[in-house]
């Protein structure tokens, strides 16, 4: 029995940089609404705790004061969707360079999976290795951040492909 592995290999292939953007700026939007809704409904420290976190990577960590966690604040309101739709945006482009150059970007099954995958990866790096530098993003470490960063993934890399204007694949001659 002959056991035959599909292993994809690099090739250059230009991926739809527009597509791109939108998806993965679509996508954080997702991303952040679950966020809001996960915390207004199951967060003892409120909705807008997410908001100051992510803010705090942009303003510093006077933007997490006991004084006003919890409470709204129009501009670090701001500074988070502006820092998470420019980081959604940044994922769409590498997710669409790497399904484009491993040829996923052919099948929705492929680019869910792969788009799962950076998710995961999305996660880790965010709340494991980042927190070196940025300390109290360890707080939201857990299976409803993960499973809300397999969702972001999975929903890019789907409307990345659904988006994308394929262009014919070139073979080079040997």
């Amino acid at each position: 029995m002959e056991l035959r592995l599909h292993l994809r290999r690099w090739e250059h292939g230009e991926p739809d940089w527009s597509a791109a953007a939108v998806s993965g700026f679509a996508a954080g939007a997702i991303l952040m609404v679950l966020e809001l809704l996960w915390a207004a409904f199951m967060s003892s420290s409120g909705p807008w705790r997410i908001s100051q976190l992510v803010a705090a990577l942009v303003l510093g960590p006077d933007t997490l004061q006991p004084s006003a966690a919890g409470a709204f604040n129009a501009s670090v309101v701001a500074v988070a969707l502006t820092t998470h739709y420019v980081a959604g945006t940044v994922f769409g482009m590498a997710a669409a360079f790497v399904g484009a150059g491993f040829h996923y970007d052919t099948s929705p099954a492929m680019m869910a999976t792969m788009g799962a995958g950076f998710g995961v990866a999305l996660y880790v790096f965010s709340f494991h290795f980042a927190t070196l530098v940025f300390p109290w993003l360890a707080e939201l470490r857990g299976w409803t951040t993960l499973a809300a960063h397999l969702i972001f993934g999975s929903t890019g890399a789907l409307l990345y492909w659904k988006l994308a204007r394929r262009r014919p694949v070139s073979r080079r001659n040997p």
